[in-house]
């Protein structure tokens, strides 16, 4: 088994020739590091600065040896190596692409050692100064290489390739004479003796432009074209009318200010690309007085547009061939330098024969990204800003009355997404309608702004019909899941295959879809900008494709939820379809599954809401459920009660009695968490009398347990434990392990509470043994505060903190530290309790539990009382007061 590393373009990590997943971004810096510094310990101070730039967080050794840890599993072997000081990687030439070159270079290979920098180095990740110090000598090194292998190729005649070699270093050092005199003799001698001359007058006209100067005595020399027609030169004025209420793009303005070869200026339908491009035309049309070139391109072919270019520089007759065609182009241009306007490209091969080949400038409008022009200056258009939109809707509609309905005007450019196509035919509305308030239009946008906004929707229609079957679809589907980012995989779900890379590729060219970036899980996530979403929305979706959407949630939900640190009372849907991931990609976006939730949780939010709406209520209260352990853990009440809520609803539209317990059960939980007892208990004991009727007895233990701990919490002990009691029959009767150890943990927790001390006593020993058979730490941890009273000992706490803080449990962690502050201030330790108490006050203020923060609060008023302060004293007591009467 192989392993490769490449540091000379993005990072890649291969395995036998496969690529190997690197886990995050910091993992992927911290091994980026070690490999620039290869076979030499790097410290880890050095290795912070580059992983957190100044702002080490104050974990930050435990999160390195975090990384670490997850490099040596992804990567296997003992590549990396550690030591007190810090972490090194041990690789050979053949390993390190890096070393390679390096060798490669020292021997006079320089085609070999150039072949392998695929792009700058680790050009996919942040950059940190620390790597300076090794890249800069390494960029030296690539540019002597490449020089003396351009000397090589020009000795041996190869002056194509020497061309090649001169045009990639001059896009670097554009000012080097010495290199453009190579380039122009190298061309010359090649036989390309026009290429030759516009080479020339490139770089002269650069020279005198931009620095000044004319060329050394090496570049100077004579040219000469022969136009094909120069007797009666035409002078075309083509470029369409400027916009007078152009309004914003300041950025994007000042790119297009200085003329380029080609622009490219792209983006989703009705973000304003031509109309910007007209505005930088009309800015550059006193640089080209030979004239402007205007083309619409569409979907005609480059034949057809050529004609038309050359009829419009007085060629009667062009040339047959699209070759042809484009070569006259090229010399007409040659020494009539004009400003070309492409609107509404295809792609790049339909602009490819139109472009000219000297001193003209070209700008290029397109709803694809299109990246593959060399040299080409990209200009990435999205929504305005929304007080640029405001600044347009005013000066279509009218500033006047924009200022006078304000709340009203902002409403209306959102419902237009701020897209400067929507806000305009907006505002012409407006114009149009002098009696009409703005509040009319926001709410006929509210009913029907498809209705209301003709022209955007005949351009979001003409986008979406030009798209392949498999785009429209995932695109309509895309629309219906709400506004949340979406993982990559998504797609795959909706088209029903693995692998559907292609599509979701061809949605972000056309900018139909938007790249945010990569989640904690290594994942890229998209999202439909908002106008395209609700037009995509109202197309005739497939509803096979949301339900394998919501079937995969479920899955890999369930997936995540089972590798949580306790699932104890998770209840199922059996009927729910399920949709699943293939294995190994299944295991590595849930390894870390707090994390996974963490990242996904407003996305399975909304895949409840969705699942709600189209009445699939099993998928909507299923993956409501597979969220609450994680919920529970992070302590996220609002959406474990929102979610719940929708859930609650579709399955009581749709007859299902088990979802409808599933939900009030959950329900029911969330109001014991924050003390709304009566409504606890009601739901705790609807859901019971469902379960029992519908015959699951172990669900029905799990509400019988929810009315144990709303009797505890009242005070009710003798209740509580018959409650337990009868739960735990149940678990034992149907083999329930990790219920019966939560019942017994809960008999000793009420037993420790009303004094029974010999049954508590029993109770937690026998729930600590059944949880440590089980492996279940979180139990042992939860048992051990118990244990901890029981026996008034410190060391039980201890470690149940130490279990809680390993499995990522603050909420927990935070009753313990309250536990066992308790303790510190009856043995005298009146410091160790303070700070323990403030930590988990803290700590519930950050989660929003207000009981705990309530319980925290009070304990604190009291220590101070205890220790004579009693001033401070009384403002804690009083904010307890407070959060219990809010409560």
């Amino acid at each position: 088994m192989t392993v490769t590393f490449h540091v000379l373009g993005p990072l890649e990590v291969r395995r036998d020739g496969h690529p190997v997943r690197i886990s995050g971004r910091k993992p992927r810096l911290l091994l980026a590091t070690l490999l620039l510094d290869a076979g030499r310990l790097v410290g880890a101070d050095l290795l912070a600065e580059v992983l957190w730039a100044h702002r080490p967080p104050r974990s930050a050794q435990a999160n390195l040896r975090t990384y670490a840890s997850s490099l040596r599993t992804d990567l296997g072997g003992d590549v990396l190596r550690s030591d007190g000081g810090g972490y090194a990687v041990d690789v050979t030439a053949s390993e390190l692409d890096l070393l390679a070159f390096e060798e490669l270079v020292d021997r006079g290979e320089y085609d070999a050692a150039l072949a392998l920098w695929r792009g700058a180095p680790l050009c996919d990740l942040p950059g940190s100064p620390v790597w300076d110090r090794r890249l800069e000598p390494l960029r030296e090194l690539r540019a002597r290489a490449t020089e003396a292998l351009i000397e090589r190729r020009i000795a041996a005649g190869d002056h194509d390739g020497a061309v090649s070699e001169l045009r990639g270093l001059l896009a670097e050092q554009p000012y080097r004479e010495d290199l453009w005199g190579r380039l122009v003799l190298t061309l010359h001698r090649g036989g390309r003796k026009a290429e030759a001359l516009r080479a020339y007058a490139t770089v002269r006209g650069r020279l005198v432009d931009e620095l000044g100067v004319e060329p050394g005595a090496e570049l100077r020399g004579a040219y000469e074209l022969i136009l094909a027609d120069e007797s009666a030169p035409v002078v075309p004025r083509q470029l369409p009318p400027d916009l007078p209420d152009f309004t914003g793009r300041a950025e994007a303005v000042a790119v297009l200010a200085l003329p380029h070869p080609v622009a490219v200026v792209s983006g989703p339908p009705g973000c304003g690309k031509s109309a910007l491009a007209v505005q930088a035309g009309h800015a550059l049309r006193t640089a080209y007085p030979a004239g402007q070139l205007y083309l619409e391109l569409g979907d005609r072919e480059p034949d057809d547009l050529l004609a038309e270019a050359l009829r419009a520089l007085g060629v009667a007759a062009p040339p047959p061939t699209t070759a042809e065609r484009s070569a006259l182009l090229r010399s007409l241009l040659a020494e009539r330098p004009m400003l070309m306007l492409l609107d509404d490209a295809r792609d790049a091969d339909q602009v490819r024969p139109l472009l000219p080949g000297n001193d003209s400038a070209v700008i290029v409008t397109s709803r694809r990204r299109i990246t593959e022009l060399p040299g080409a200056a990209l200009v990435q258009l999205g929504p305005l800003a929304p007080d640029e939109a405001l600044s347009l809707l005013a000066r279509v509609a009218g500033a006047d009355r924009v200022a006078r309905e304000r709340e009203a005007a902002q409403a209306i450019v959102a419902a237009c997404g701020h897209l400067p196509l929507a806000v305009r035919n907006a505002g012409t509305r407006l114009a149009a309608r002098p009696g009409w308030s703005l509040s009319v239009l926001r709410q006929r946008l509210d009913d029907d702004w498809l209705g209301e906004l003709r022209e955007v929707r005949t351009g979001l229609d003409r986008g979406y019909a030009r798209l392949p079957a498999d785009a429209a679809r995932t695109l309509a589907t895309l629309g219906l899941l709400g506004p949340a980012a979406q993982p990559g995989w998504v797609i795959d779900a909706a088209l029903g295959r693995h692998g559907a890379g292609d599509v979701t590729d061809l949605l972000v060219d056309v900018n139909l879809l938007d790249p945010v970036g990569t989640d904690e899980m290594g994942q890229p996530r998209y999202r439909v900008p908002d106008l395209i979403a609700r037009h995509a929305g109202s197309q005739r979706g497939d509803p096979a494709a949301v339900g394998r959407v919501l079937a995969a949630w479920t899955a890999t939900a369930e997936h995540a939820m089972a590798r949580l640190p306790t699932t104890v009372f998770s209840l199922t849907a059996a009927g729910a379809p399920r949709w699943r991931l293939p294995g190994a990609t299944l295991d590595r976006l849930t390894s870390d599954p707090v994390t996974w939730f963490e990242a996904e949780h407003e996305t399975l939010s909304a895949a409840v809401e969705t699942a709600a709406g189209n009445g699939a209520a099993e998928s909507a209260w299923g993956l409501a459920a597979a969220m609450v352990p994680y919920l529970d853990l992070r302590c996220h009440l609002d959406t474990w009660r929102s979610t719940h809520t929708t859930a609650l609803a579709a399955a009581r539209a749709a007859g299902d009695r088990y979802g409808e317990a599933a939900m009030l059960r959950g329900l029911a939980q969330v109001a014991l968490y924050q003390d709304r007892y009566d409504e606890a208990a009601d739901a705790f004991t609807r859901s019971r009398r469902i379960f029992r009727e519908l015959g699951d007895r172990r669900a029905e233990a799990t509400s019988i347990c929810g009315l144990g701990a709303v009797s505890q919490f009242r005070g009710r002990y003798a209740q509580s434990l018959g409650h337990f009691r009868d739960a735990l029959t149940i678990f034992e009767a149907t083999g329930d392990r990790p219920g019966e150890a939560y019942a017994r943990q809960a008999i000793g927790r009420v037993c420790l509470k009303s004094g029974d001390l010999a049954q508590a006593s029993e109770s937690l020993s026998r729930a600590m043994r059944l949880a440590q058979e089980l492996g279940d730490a979180h139990r042992e941890g939860c048992v051990c505060v118990q244990m901890g009273h029981l026996h008034r000992a410190i060391s039980f706490h201890r470690h149940a903190l130490d279990i809680f803080e390993s499995l990522g449990d603050r909420h927990c962690g935070a009753y313990a530290l309250q536990s066992l502050a308790g303790l510190q201030a009856a043995s005298g330790d009146l410091t160790l309790a303070s700070t323990g108490l403030e930590r988990s006050r803290e700590i519930f203020q950050e989660l929003g539990d207000r009981s705990g923060e309530a319980s925290s609060t009070q304990l604190l008023g009291e220590l101070h009382r205890s220790a004579g302060r009693t001033g401070l004293a009384l403002d804690y007591l009083r904010h307890a007061d407070a959060l219990r009467a809010d409560l």
